[in-house]
């Protein structure tokens, strides 16, 4: 919702007078020459730039690195799993944010206006919130997923397979896009909003308005899988704990085989769980202000300046970027894959069965 938009026709004197009647102030428009036009908020030249740059920055960071998740997980055979795909999927989100909505949102906050049409502005909304919500029950999959592989981890192949997995990105993908499109295409989200959306509405706006009922219910959409998020993580600290304690305590002991076998899944699995629960966090933290916000706007009558809500905007939006570099840190396969990806090395044959795992890794030529 693009707020503080000022409506003057633009036939009238592009000034303005104070209320004393002294030096009258320029007054910009998104259009020029165009009755209705929305009045543009000016920045200095070379705000402009740092503004682009560190915007165009987030964009292409999460397109960039989102791209290398799925190439990596989808290449290499090894990456072959059902959790990775549906890390791969959750990548898809992000990329999607990065390369289909920041852009967009990027010259927008610049430029305080929109020069993409009303049409545009429209489908532009609904993919902002689908990938958000794609996002979501995504991350609260894995949850579930992360929760089974430690808790049970030498049944959890037969119990998250390929099957299950590729329902969960199915439910996820078509939940959102299916939410999204009808609440901002069938209008719902503005019943009772006739009049604001009537006095803000100008040419160079993109003014999308969400009531009360649709605020509660956005926020349920994210508070509900962040419940079971957060129960399911503090549930796998707990068993993590006590299994760290366990295989502490066989360490001093013989060990058989099969119970040494569990020490070392056990222990992968509470490691994929930790980083992809600093990855639940990181979201968290990106998005609790954003919903917090639309909750306090719809019930107080959209009181938050421009600039506070661009901020908590492009706080989300950089989300999108933080999932790969999390995966970097944590996940030594992974910048390996990188490594082979950014020389070209996936292009020689047989590069889909290296050993990304294994420190040396050798090409097969």
């Amino acid at each position: 919702f693009q707020r503080n938009i000022e409506i003057l026709p633009s036939s009238e004197s592009g000034t303005m007078s104070n209320n004393n009647g002294s030096q009258p102030a320029a007054v910009q428009f998104c259009y020029e020459n165009t009755n209705g036009s929305c009045i543009k908020t000016s920045y200095s030249p070379g705000f402009q730039v740092i503004l682009y740059l560190t915007f165009g920055f987030g964009a292409l960071l999460a397109v960039s690195g989102n791209l290398l998740v799925m190439i990596s997980i989808l290449h290499f055979k090894q990456l072959h799993s059902p959790a990775n795909f549906l890390i791969a999927s959750l990548a898809c989100a992000d990329f999607l944010m990065g390369a289909t909505v920041m852009p967009f949102s990027m010259v927008r906050s610049v430029e305080s206006c929109w020069y993409f049409g009303e049409s545009f502005c429209k489908f532009h909304s609904s993919f902002d919130g689908s990938f958000c919500y794609s996002s979501i029950f995504h991350l609260c999959f894995i949850s579930i997923d992360r929760y089974i592989a430690v808790t049970d981890p030498l049944v959890y192949p037969t119990k998250f397979t390929l099957s299950v997995s590729g329902m969960c990105i199915m439910f996820s993908w078509l939940l959102a896009l299916t939410f999204s499109f009808s609440v901002f295409y069938t209008g719902v989200n503005d019943d009772g909003l006739e009049e604001l959306v009537s006095a803000l509405t100008c040419v160079g706006g993109c003014q999308i308005a969400v009531n009360q009922t649709w605020v509660l219910i956005d926020f349920l959409l994210f508070l509900i899988p962040t419940l079971v998020m957060v129960i399911l993580y503090c549930k796998i600290f707990l068993v993590a704990k006590h299994q760290a304690r366990k295989i502490e305590s066989m360490s001093s002991k013989t060990e058989s085989s099969s119970e040494s076998y569990q020490a070392r899944v056990s222990k992968r699995e509470r490691k994929a769980a930790k980083t992809l629960g600093i990855a639940v966090a990181a979201f968290l933290i990106a998005w609790f202000p954003y919903f917090i916000e639309t909750i306090i706007d719809a019930f107080l009558g959209f009181i938050t300046p421009t600039y506070i809500y661009e901020i908590i905007v492009w706080l989300c939006y950089y989300n999108s970027a933080m999932n790969p570099l999390i995966y970097a840190f944590f996940y030594p396969w992974f910048r390996r894959a990188i490594k082979l990806i950014v020389t070209g090395k996936v292009f020689t044959g047989h590069s889909s069965t290296i050993d990304l795992f294994s420190e040396q890794i050798k090409v097969l030529d």
